[in-house]
């Protein structure tokens, strides 16, 4: 039980610190920034850019 416990309080942790890191950056407006760059590898991945 203890094991399972851990576990649970990993993920939770894990979910915590991901989801202020996500607040974080849209704080920093880096939204434009992530977009740029997935569109630009998108496109690189299909032959366009």
């Amino acid at each position: 039980m203890k094991a399972h416990a851990y576990s649970l309080y990993c993920r939770l942790a894990l979910l915590v610190l991901g989801l202020a890191m996500v607040i974080g950056g849209i704080f920093r407006n880096e939204t434009g920034v992530v977009f740029a760059k997935a569109s630009r590898i998108c496109l690189e991945c299909i032959g366009i850019g």
